[in-house]
């Protein structure tokens, strides 16, 4: 289960919140993992049934009271497994590629807007993983971090992410160049 593995890479530094949890996949784990609130939060519990993971509350005047997660040694035990086997090939699963697909069908302006679209997400999370990156080097050049910093898997997750981005817009300009061509 792979959400499970994420959410053990994401606490293996510190304890976090659920809340906190959610907000960290939406930006920094957005590059290689994606999960709805709703999804984290069962599993957290699941995890927690397990051993996994243990929780203490923490209560807040004004607010509701908050869980804090942190990862046990079974937990760090399994993490530890999942990085001694081989992945299972990535997939892709993508609606838009799914439009261009049925392309001789479509509507090529609808299919143009998708792709346009899909340009823009991408420049959108190509500048905030850059902005994550900067964060991360500090004042350090990328050698220098490389060298020294602590924790080099979120720089190589973001430089994955990066290249990513980068290729979704530079594959979006090629079908938009191509689309107009075929309809000039």
């Amino acid at each position: 289960m792979a959400l499970r593995n994420a959410l053990l890479a994401a606490l293996i530094d510190s304890e976090s919140s659920g809340y906190d949890l959610a907000k960290r996949f939406r930006v920094s784990v957005a590059n290689f993992w994606t999960a709805t609130p709703q999804q984290l939060y069962r599993e957290l519990d699941k995890m927690e049934a397990e051993g996994l993971l243990t929780a203490r509350v923490v209560h807040q005047d004004k607010r509701p009271d908050k869980r804090l997660f942190s990862i046990t040694a079974a937990g760090r035990a399994a993490l530890l497994e999942f990085t001694r086997r081989e992945p299972r090939p990535t997939t892709v699963r993508d609606e838009l590629l799914v439009q261009v697909e049925a392309l001789a069908w479509a509507d090529p302006a609808a299919v143009r807007t998708s792709i346009e679209a899909r340009i823009k997400q991408s420049e959108q999370r190509l500048e905030a993983y850059e902005r994550q990156l900067a964060e991360i080097l500090g004042n350090r050049s990328h050698e220098e971090f490389l060298a020294t910093g602590n924790r080099i898997g979120p720089y190589l997750t973001l430089q994955r992410g990066i290249s990513f981005e980068r290729e979704n817009i530079s594959w979006g300009e090629l079908a938009l160049r191509v689309l107009q061509s075929r309809s000039a």
